[in-house]
């Protein structure tokens, strides 16, 4: 059998207020709405990549980060590039973030998004 057409087109992040959630990556991100209903919202980037999607979840528990034996674990996280590390921290701050208390590196930030999900900004080398 031939592989069929198969293409991400986007990520899911669960969310007891994915409104609120949403409203965090667009100010973050600068991303533009593509839906907009009271448990589903989608943004897309200007460049069109693959987007991002927040679902309410009333059930959803945070994960801890690094986690312990018997925590809730992350199961997957965003990776977000930046030319400033220091000002994308300022700015993830500024739009509701908080630093992650463990940074397992020196070129990478762990930031907590206000459902608790960690995701990560990252400056390449020069």
């Amino acid at each position: 059998m031939d592989r069929p057409y198969l293409r991400p087109n986007g990520m899911v992040l669960d969310s007891a207020d994915p409104r609120g959630l949403a409203d965090f990556y667009q100010r973050l991100l600068g991303w533009q709405r593509r839906s907009d209903e009271p448990d589903w919202i989608t943004l897309i980037p200007p460049d069109g990549g693959i987007g991002l999607s927040f679902q309410g979840e009333p059930h959803h528990v945070p994960p801890v980060w690094p986690a312990n034996d018997g925590d809730p674990r992350m199961q997957v996280h965003l990776d977000v590039e930046v030319r400033d590390l220091a000002e994308a921290v300022a700015w993830a701050q500024e739009q509701g973030a908080t630093v992650a208390a463990f940074q397992p590196q020196e070129d990478v930030r762990v930031m907590i998004d206000p459902a608790g999900h960690p995701f990560c900004l990252w400056q390449p080398e020069s």
